[in-house]
């Protein structure tokens, strides 16, 4: 019985960083997050030139100066960790969506592929898998023709 069992064998890893569904994803998102994350990156480049005036300048400064000046940092530096953290957030939910969206398409490819070729039972993942029934360049082929 088992030697008319047909078994095959996807590696999602592969498909998800070769496909070209998730390549356009993955470049929609950079696009999507670039403003932010350049946003992001100029406020930490101003925190560290304040922090390194504060450094240079706090012998210097009168108190009421300096106290000003660290509290101006502080504030600073709590915004940029929120936005640091909702930047994250957001993106990491993107991904997310993005990621079920592909491997809605994938899983479509692949029962498509196994009723076209008969196969009992195709898994996903596994410890080891023999080349022999390896059919994730077949996916990522279907795949490919989908995208077109």
């Amino acid at each position: 019985m088992a030697a008319d069992t047909k078994i095959g064998f996807v590696n999602s890893q592969k498909v998800v960083n070769e496909a070209p569904q998730a390549t356009r994803a993955k470049k929609r998102i950079e696009k999507d997050f670039e403003k932010r994350d350049q946003e992001l990156q100029k406020m930490a480049k101003d925190l560290k030139t304040m922090q390194e005036a504060l450094e240079k300048n706090s012998m210097t400064l009168a108190e009421s100066d300096r106290r000003n000046k660290e509290r101006e940092y502080n504030d600073l530096n709590r915004e940029f960790q929120r936005r640091q953290r909702e930047f994250r957030e957001d993106l990491s939910q993107r991904q997310n969506e993005e990621m079920a969206t592909i491997f809605e398409k994938v899983n479509k490819v692949i029962r498509q592929l196994a009723e076209a070729e008969k196969y009992d039972i195709i898994f996903q993942d596994a410890v080891y898998a023999n080349p022999r029934i390896d059919i994730t360049d077949k996916v990522l082929k279907a795949l490919n023709d989908a995208a077109k």
